[in-house]
């Protein structure tokens, strides 16, 4: 029983930390892309900009996978998990074209499913009677 409220406050403090990593490194990837800040890479920033937010994201998609933390079956996130699988293995087949311009709405989607898991799935039981 103690060992699984101790589960809970760490789950609950890392999926508020993960949302707010993911909302501030897009909000700091759309600034450096559209400002031009960067300018000295190899690549545009907008390219590296969908490597640092979605490596983030998948980090987080692991790090969620492996200890169980909302991926039941037929929830927003287990389907979320399986496109992005897929999406990325078959990078090197073409769907890298694809992702150019559904990755942006992908990571938007994935920071809303995070935002709703750790603001309004896990709230203290009083605060919903309110």
């Amino acid at each position: 029983m103690f060992s699984e409220i101790i589960e809970f406050i760490i789950m609950k403090r890392i999926k508020k930390i993960d949302f707010g990593i993911s909302i501030t490194l897009i909000i700091i990837c759309t600034i450096c892309s559209f400002t031009g800040i960067l300018k000295n890479l190899d690549y545009p920033f907008f390219i590296v900009s969908y490597f640092i937010v979605g490596g983030w994201q998948v980090l987080s998609m692991i790090i969620h996978a492996y200890n169980h933390w909302f991926t039941y079956g037929k929830g927003k996130r287990y389907i979320y998990h399986w496109v992005t699988l897929i999406a990325v293995c078959t990078m090197p087949l073409g769907s890298f074209c694809i992702l150019l311009f559904t990755a942006p709405f992908m990571a938007i989607y994935y920071t809303c499913i995070c935002y709703e898991e750790a603001y309004i799935k896990m709230r203290r039981p009083m605060a919903i009677l309110k």
